[in-house]
């Protein structure tokens, strides 16, 4: 169960986070320089994000390489930004998820998609390559 609720607060954080500088990527950088670029600006911030959060979120549940909640906590994290992105574009965009889908054949779809797979792989790096031990 703490490996569900860890992965719940990794990635609620960072989904909000990224709601947050999406919102600023769309709006102010995106119509001046080009989505490519708004996504090259926002991706190390999200990425440091990311970084922080999941070291919080490991060393309060106790996740460790050890007990392998460090694998899970990454894949139920995927589970739910796979879920979140598909309900956001269909319900708040009106996009379909086949549209959702082709975006990731964009460059910067591909950026972000690249992105969210370092997300879900932070908790086992952090854990088994990192220095990081959670108390």
């Amino acid at each position: 169960m703490n490996t569900l609720r860890a992965a719940a607060l990794y990635f609620a954080v960072t989904f909000a986070a990224g709601f947050v500088l999406g919102t600023l990527r769309v709006l102010l950088i995106a119509s001046r320089w080009g989505e490519v670029a708004a996504v090259l600006l926002e991706l190390p911030i999200m990425l440091g994000i990311a970084w922080l959060v999941c070291g919080l979120t490991l060393r309060r549940f106790g996740i460790s390489a050890t007990n392998h909640r460090d694998i899970g906590m990454g894949a139920m994290a995927l589970l739910f930004l796979i879920l979140a992105e598909f309900a956001l574009g269909i319900l708040a965009f009106g996009r379909t998820p086949a549209g959702i889908l082709a975006s990731y054949a964009t460059a910067a779809g591909a950026l972000g998609l690249a992105g969210q797979l370092v997300f879900v792989a932070l908790p086992v790096v952090r854990c088994r390559w990192g220095r990081f031990r959670p108390q």
